[in-house]
């Protein structure tokens, strides 16, 4: 929950509009304590003294503090407070600024110089801190920081070191000593397997687990889970030893099914299956590694009464696929935003990347391309993915719909992560412009017959002539493919009434935009061009007050005083 706070009627004023555009709440300003440790967010319409005399008492953990914002009196500035990264609020002042008309203010280090900051490294990686972080984050940004990256996480785009280095960041689930000059970052990479005779005591299990740190050199808060036969789903020593909720359990046939390395005669006898400990931890990680590679980080290490073995996650490279939406920066999703930020290389066509380059962070490496390299650009991007570079692919609009999904995922194996992020695809853009044609069933079709046969789409034109539905014409004409819109509007002009309006939108949220409507008897596919999104209704859909809609199909009835059920 995001709370709002004020206390004069302008700043109540300010706070009711904020209010719908983050989708919070304007609650009594004595609620505070009490809301507190609940919050998302807390945005407060008052001076920034009197706000943080507020909120001082209540400030814990700068990890599970809500992220505060203070908007000024004149709603000038959308200041974030206190929790900039942890508590979201650099995200939340950019969207308090955006509602209101503010400027945002963010004074965190990393935000400031536009590189990525330590606290956000540690998110990325959900890693535990072992060092003096405020020491290795001021390294960080003033490029004295060297990061070692031995299990080749996909990181993020970060300072290079520009003189000599006074700190070490190292990525690693091997355990560690401390030292004044190294911060260990510690991701959840582990899973361990166990398996035990029954009436086990909780010590011995604890002390079996520790010997994975003193003898095989894991970390154990690189744990991510544990995992043992489901034989032992009671088995109280083993619970009073991990969180219950942190093991899985299997049946023996499952893990009788895992190939390893130590298998046993007497298990299988007793439990149904050769292995317990390493077949759990390997199975256990294969379910939740999602497509990674795993290994076995340490074969099973036995006590009198307990076995242990871990297996270890290995990072993919990570692929985003990117809908840039039509142009406009407000109809840009702010998760594309993030995960621009988030990539450590950034490919797309040379037009779109102009557009996002001031959201790249510095050392970002762009690898840029013009019309025509689709398949190309896909492959770039998928090869690098596949490198182990945290990548994003853009495109314009939404990247499922004619853009660059399609070709990537074509191509992407299970040795990468893939990230999909929606966009506001042409056929939205245009119609939200155009009224409501979309109302009611419709069909998208590319009249491009670069990768598709014309007589294709001739048969898929004729089929939403036939069935009546709304069309929606991607890629209509160019300056070679000038007479296909033509054609289609001729196969769709034989089942709709002369009146059905067509509807186009040419640089829909950009820069030169025109929106125009005509009948189809009398629309002219000569203003058309590859900028253009047409949108031709069906047999119901109307003009109304100059807007084309096309009804749901519901019953209607100025007669009637309520809605039937």
């Amino acid at each position: 929950m995001i709370a709002l706070f004020a206390v004069t009627d302008a700043g109540r004023r300010a706070a009711d509009e904020v209010a719908v555009a983050v989708d919070g709440q304007v609650c009594p300003l004595d609620e505070l304590p009490r809301l507190w440790s609940g919050l998302d967010g807390a945005v407060f319409f008052l001076a920034a003294g009197a706000t943080v005399r507020l909120i001082a008492p209540l400030l814990a953990d700068k990890r599970t503090d809500p992220g505060v914002v203070c908007v000024d009196e004149a709603r000038r500035y959308a200041i974030a407070l206190a929790g900039g990264h942890g508590g979201g609020a650099n995200q939340l002042a950019t969207r308090v600024a955006a509602a209101i008309g503010a400027e945002p203010v963010i004074t965190t280090a990393s935000d400031a110089t536009g590189t990525t900051g330590l606290d956000e490294l540690v998110a990325v990686l959900d890693a535990h801190v072992d060092g003096d972080l405020a020491a290795a984050g001021t390294a960080l940004l003033d490029g004295a920081a060297l990061v070692e990256n031995p299990l080749g996480f996909p990181l993020p785009p970060l300072p290079p070191v520009s003189g000599p280095a006074r700190h070490t960041i190292v990525v690693t689930d091997r355990a560690g000593t401390a030292d004044p000059s190294t911060t260990r970052l510690v991701p959840p990479t582990l899973v361990v397997g166990i398996g035990s005779a029954r009436g086990v005591s909780a010590d011995a299990v604890r002390a079996t687990l520790r010997r994975l740190e003193t003898e095989h050199g894991l970390d154990p808060r690189a744990v991510r889970a544990y995992a043992s036969v489901d034989l032992k789903a009671d088995e109280a020593g083993i619970l009073a030893a991990v969180a219950p909720s942190r093991l899985l359990t299997y049946p023996a046939a499952v893990l009788g099914a895992v190939d390893v390395p130590n298998p046993s005669d007497v298990v299988m006898a007793e439990v149904g299956t050769p292995s317990v400990a390493e077949a759990a931890a390997l199975h256990a990680a294969r379910e939740l590694a999602g497509g990674a590679p795993v290994e076995l980080a340490a074969e099973k290490t036995k006590d009198a009464m307990v076995t242990v073995a871990s297996a270890r996650i290995r990072p993919r490279g990570r692929l985003a696929i990117v809908g840039l939406g039509p142009g406009a920066a407000d109809l840009r999703v702010p998760r594309a935003d993030a995960e621009l930020r988030r990539a450590s290389v950034v490919v797309g066509l040379d037009q779109y990347l102009d557009q996002v380059a001031h959201l790249l962070r510095p050392g970002t490496e762009v690898h840029s391309s013009g019309l025509g390299d689709e398949e190309r650009r896909a492959a770039d991007a998928v090869a690098l993915a596949a490198k182990g570079h945290a990548v994003a692919l853009i495109g314009s609009g939404d990247a499922g719909v004619y853009a660059m999904a399609s070709p990537a995922l074509q191509q992407a194996g299970s040795d990468i992560e893939v990230v999909g992020v929606p966009g506001v695809t042409a056929a939205l853009a245009a119609a939200a412009l155009l009224g409501a044609p979309l109302g009611h069933d419709h069909m998208l079709i590319s009249l491009s017959d670069l990768h598709t046969p014309w007589d294709v789409i001739e048969r898929r034109i004729a089929a939403a002539a036939s069935a009546d539905v709304v069309a929606c014409f991607y890629n209509p004409r160019s300056r070679d493919r000038h007479w296909q819109l033509g054609a289609a509007l001729d196969t769709l002009r034989a089942h709709r009434p002369p009146s059905t309006p067509v509807g186009a939108v040419r640089q829909a949220g950009r820069p030169g935009q025109r929106v125009w409507t005509a009948p189809i008897s009398d629309f002219d596919p000569t203003e058309v061009d590859m900028l253009t999104t047409v949108i031709v209704g069906s047999s119901s859909t109307r003009l109304t007050a100059g807007r084309m809609v096309t009804p749901r199909g519901y019953r209607w009835s100025v007669d009637n005083d309520v809605l039937a059920d």
